[in-house]
Formats: C-alpha cells, sequence, structure tokens
C-alpha cells in the first residue's frame, strides 16, 4: 500500500486539503462535517430561501459507496444534503431523466457552490487525474464549482504520474464501460482501451491537476480500502 502520510504530505504541501479515512463511515462522517460548515458560513453570508447555494455531484462509485455505508435502506450523506432544504441540491444522474435533461443538470451544476465526486487516479508526486466522457467533472473540479470534496479508495493511487492513464486505459476504463451495457465500444469487447472513436467513447476529455488552486479549495478524502475503479 502507498505511504499515505507522505502522499498526504506532498498533496498538502500542493495546496490540497486532505483527510484519512478508515472506512466508508469515517469518510461519510467526514463530508457530513464539511457540508456542515459549509452550511454555517452561507447562512452567515446571507443566502436566503430564495437564492440558496447550489450542491451537486459526479458520478462516482466511491461516493455511492460511501452513501450506502449504512444499508442501502438508509438514507446516507449524498441522500442528506438531496433532502436540506437549505441548498439547491442539482441530481444529473436521476435514472428516471431523459439523458438531455441530465446533460442539463450537469452543466448547471459545474457552477455549483459545493460539489463531491471521485478521481481516476492520483500519483504519490501529489497529482490528480481525470478522464471524462462529456467533461461535467473536471470542469467543475478545475474551476467552476467553489468548494470541492473528491473521494477515493487506495486502488487509485499509483506510483508516478506517467502511471496514472494507464491506471485509465487499462483498469478504470473498461470497468467503467461495463456499467453501461448500452455503449458499444472496442473495450467493451477487448476489456482494454483500443484508443477508439466510437460514438459512445467514454474517454474524450482529461484533466490532470498539479495544484489546487486558490490553496484549499478542494479537499480530498482518501478511504484506507479498495473503492470504485
Amino acid at each position: 500500500m502507498a505511504d499515505l502520510e507522505k502522499l498526504s504530505i506532498k498533496l498538502t504541501s500542493h495546496g490540497f486539503l486532505v483527510r484519512i479515512a478508515e472506512d466508508e463511515k469515517q469518510a461519510a462522517e467526514l463530508i457530513r462535517q464539511q457540508f456542515t460548515a459549509f452550511c454555517s458560513r452561507v447562512k452567515e453570508q446571507g443566502f436566503s430561501r430564495e437564492n440558496k447555494p447550489v450542491v451537486s455531484y459526479g458520478d462516482s462509485l466511491t461516493l455511492y459507496a460511501v452513501n450506502r455505508c449504512n444499508g442501502e435502506n438508509i438514507p446516507g450523506v449524498l441522500d442528506e444534503m438531496k433532502n436540506n432544504p437549505e441548498v439547491c441540491f442539482l441530481d444529473g444522474f436521476r435514472a428516471e431523466d431523459p439523458r438531455e435533461e441530465k446533460l442539463k443538470i450537469r452543466r448547471e451544476g459545474i457552477l455549483s457552490d459545493f460539489y463531491i465526486t471521485g478521481v481516476n487516479a492520483i500519483s504519490e508526486q501529489g497529482t490528480l487525474y481525470w478522464v471524462d466522457m462529456v467533461g461535467n467533472r473536471v470542469a467543475s473540479v478545475a474551476m467552476g464549482a467553489k468548494e470541492v470534496i473528491i473521494v477515493t479508495g487506495i486502488n487509485k493511487i499509483v506510483p508516478a504520474t506517467a502511471d496514472m492513464d494507464q491506471r485509465i486505459r487499462n483498469i478504470a476504463a473498461p470497468l467503467n464501460i461495463a456499467r453501461h451495457p448500452g455503449f458499444k465500444t472496442p473495450c467493451a469487447k477487448t476489456g482494454v482501451c483500443m484508443d477508439c472513436n466510437s460514438p459512445d467513447r467514454i474517454c474524450n476529455v482529461r484533466l490532470e491537476m498539479d495544484r489546487c488552486y486558490p490553496k484549499g479549495r478542494i479537499t480530498v478524502i482518501i478511504i484506507k480500502k479498495e473503492l470504485g475503479l
């Protein structure tokens, strides 16, 4: 396993806030604490019911695992945010919505006040890496959202920056396409990236983040378990 203390020091030196969680439950509590602090700050800033702060999220199996850590039928930390009357929660991933509606909501969510998602890879040098299909996550993380939480399992950590793209090509992308049985890409058949031009290609937009600007805008919660893709 990667040396999380050294990684934490490296990420901190790059401007990220870092929290280490033993499991999904502790990660959920860290998110809950930060969200509570966020709500307290926006109240002081004068947000009203007619001008609610916007909260949203990006697709992440790690985040879903954290949300379900107390069981399928028990509301998790993400559910609590969705049901919080003090915020405007934008959910661009509801199964019942048509795709165009989902994309519309995701565009609106890019400028969130509070945003949560996962990450595809983290190097031990303190660099974060994403690959997106439409770019909503990377747009939110890079600049759009005012405050961001990244949740990740230790399986996303790779030794060097050069290894991050290989992790995407060989592990994350083929496993992610398997979540979308209607998508027809070469990797759905071969299990490895073929650098395709398929209309269903999910590896369209890349973001490599070396530093967090402004300092402290992004919190990285590293969970001491293998979670997500």
